[in-house]
């Protein structure tokens, strides 16, 4: 009796220190569509337009803050995966919140985010940031088929298009940029050793790289 009291207690000190050391994020200040959106998100309000949403996120001040600090995401991103391999909750949570306070749409931070907080136990949390990555993921392959530039699923970042194919397990071949029926990256790739080519709209990465003056 006395040793189950005594795990009990363990554990209690250490879901309190657990809370105690995580990183919040950090909701932008900007008066804007995004920063409303990420306040909305961050607060359990998960019913919105993603699609909006990851528009809104070119639009906005943060967009700007954002290029300005990708030498520092890559290497959170690059120190979440070494957490990952060393299987430290504490410190992927950190990790991932401290890359969703500079990108809210990163969908794999948010994947890798939900993933962890299930592995300890945490449904509230697992089921909220799971909601908010397949409603970004959703808003780009339920808009298009991505087998045509004309019927190409869009995109706002390169990075979702790369994200889209680590989940198909598409390993990219050749990447070429198609102007027949739009503005489109065309990813040639293989999926279980047979060829395959995916269209990504992308005349909305065009207009980020216009307002960063590129």
């Amino acid at each position: 009796m006395k040793n189950q009291l005594l795990l009990v207690g363990l554990l209690f000190v250490n879901f309190l220190s657990f809370g105690q050391n995580s990183v919040e994020i950090v909701i932008p200040t900007f008066k804007d569509k995004y920063s409303e959106s990420v306040k909305k998100l961050e607060a359990g309000e998960t019913n919105i337009n993603y699609q909006d949403f990851r528009y809104s996120f070119i639009e906005s001040e943060q967009f700007i803050i954002a290029s300005g600090k990708s030498k520092e995401m890559d290497s959170l991103k690059k120190e979440m995966y070494t957490q990952m391999r060393n299987s430290n909750s504490q410190e992927i949570i950190n990790l991932t919140k401290q890359i969703l306070s500079i990108d809210y749409t990163d969908m794999m931070a948010h994947k890798i985010l939900r993933q962890t907080y299930k592995n300890i136990g945490d449904t509230v949390n697992a089921s909220k940031y799971k909601t908010i990555q397949f409603g970004l993921l959703n808003s780009i392959v339920k808009n298009g088929d991505g087998q045509t530039c004309a019927t190409a699923w869009p995109v706002v970042q390169v990075t979702e298009e790369y994200f889209i194919l680590q989940m198909l397990d598409a390993k990219l071949q050749e990447q070429s940029i198609d102007r027949k029926d739009g503005l489109c990256d065309r990813m040639d790739v293989k999926v279980e050793g047979k060829k395959k080519t995916y269209y990504f709209e992308t005349t909305k990465v065009f207009e980020g790289y216009k307002k960063l003056g590129l």
